[in-house]
C-alpha cells in the first residue's frame, strides 16, 4: 500500500488504517511526508476547524481525568472528539507508556471519539516530533475537536502553543502559587487555568492568586480562571465555555496572534524534521571503530565532531 492510499482509506474513516498512518508518522516511513504534505489541512487557514485544545500542566494535576471530561463534553455536542496522548517514553523500548489511555477507556467503544496516545520520544517539551503532523491528518479526517494532552514538564512546554488553539493549563492546589506559576513561564502558555481538584484546601485562594497575576499581564488576551473537580464532572462545562471564547477570540481581534502560532508550528517542524534527518545520517555514518572508542572513553563526542 502506498502512503498516498493509506492516507485516503485514513481520512475516509477507517479506523484501522488511521492507527497505521499514525505509526507510519511515528516511524517516519519513507513517503508519507510528501502524501502528508498534500492533504487540505483546515486550519492552515481556517481558525477552529477543528478546535485543536492543548491540556498541560504540572504531573498529578489530574489531566487526564479532566481530558476525559472534556470527552464527554463534547460528545454530548454530537461533536467528534480525537484525542492525542503525549506519554512519557519507556527509557527501554522508546514507546509511550500508555497511561492515558486506560484511563479514557469509556470511550473507546464509541466510534465517534479516536484516542491514540503518542511516544514523547525523548523531545524537549513534553510534545513528541510527530505531534503537528498527526494532529494534520486528524483535521484532514474531519474530527471536530482535537485534544492534544502533553506529559507536563513545566518550563520546556512552550510547543504546545503552538500546536493547539487554546492551551488549558490544569493546576491542582498543590502546584504552589502563582508566582511559581510565572517563574515556571505558565502565564505566557495559557489561554484558560483551571485549579482541579478544587474540593481540596487552597483551591479558592489559588484561583484567586492567579486571577490576580493575569489582572497584571497586559498582554493581547487575559486568560480566564476556573475550578473544577474534573472526577465529578464539576466546572467543565465552565472551563469549555471559556476555552470557546478564546477560540471567538482568535476569529477576531486575535487572529494575527493565532496565525502567528500557525507560522511558528510550521517553522518547529520544519527544523525538527531538519535536525531527525541530521540526527540519521550522523548515526548511519558513525563507523564501529569510532562507536566502540566513544564508549570506552578513549574519544570524546566533543573531538569526533571536531576532529
Amino acid at each position: 500500500m502506498t502512503a498516498e492510499e493509506l492516507l485516503g482509506r485514513a481520512i475516509a474513516g477507517e479506523r484501522r488504517f488511521l492507527a497505521r498512518a499514525i505509526t507510519w508518522i511515528e516511524r517516519r516511513h519513507g513517503g508519507l511526508g510528501a502524501a502528508l504534505s498534500k492533504l487540505r489541512v483546515r486550519r492552515v487557514t481556517e481558525v477552529g476547524a477543528p478546535h485543536v485544545v492543548g491540556v498541560t500542566g504540572p504531573p498529578g494535576a489530574g489531566k487526564s481525568t479532566f481530558v476525559d471530561a472534556l470527552i464527554q463534553r463534547a460528545r454530548d455536542r454530537d461533536e467528534r472528539v480525537a484525542v492525542v496522548a503525549v506519554d512519557p517514553s519507556s527509557p527501554f523500548s522508546g514507546g509511550a507508556i500508555l497511561g492515558d489511555r486506560v484511563r479514557m477507556e469509556r470511550h473507546t467503544g464509541d466510534d465517534r471519539v479516536y484516542i491514540r496516545s503518542l511516544s514523547s520520544g525523548g523531545h524537549l517539551g513534553g510534545l513528541s516530533a510527530a505531534t503537528t503532523e498527526v494532529v494534520d491528518l486528524l483535521d484532514a479526517a474531519g474530527f471536530d475537536r482535537v485534544i492534544v494532552e502533553t506529559v507536563g514538564v513545566g518550563q520546556s512546554e512552550l510547543g504546545i502553543m503552538e500546536v493547539a488553539d487554546t492551551v488549558v493549563v490544569v493546576l491542582t492546589p498543590e502546584s504552589g502559587d502563582a508566582v511559581q506559576a510565572m517563574k515556571a513561564g505558565l502565564l505566557e502558555i495559557a489561554d484558560v487555568f483551571v485549579v482541579n481538584k478544587a474540593d481540596r484546601p487552597g483551591a479558592d485562594r489559588l484561583a484567586r492568586e492567579h486571577t490576580r497575576a493575569v489582572h497584571l499581564d497586559d498582554g493581547p488576551w487575559r486568560p480566564e480562571v476556573r475550578t473544577a473537580v474534573a472526577r465529578d464532572g464539576e466546572g467543565v462545562d465552565a472551563v469549555l465555555a471559556a476555552a470557546d471564547a478564546h477560540l471567538a477570540w482568535c476569529r477576531a481581534e486575535g487572529h494575527d496572534r493565532w496565525a502567528q502560532r500557525r507560522g511558528d508550528a510550521r517553522l518547529r517542524l520544519y527544523l525538527d524534521l531538519v535536525a531527525e534527518h541530521a540526527r540519521r545520517r550522523a548515526d548511519d555514518a558513525l563507523g564501529d571503530d569510532d562507536r566502540a572508542a566513544l564508549r570506552s572513553g578513549r574519544q570524546s563526542a566533543y573531538g569526533l565532531v571536531n576532529p
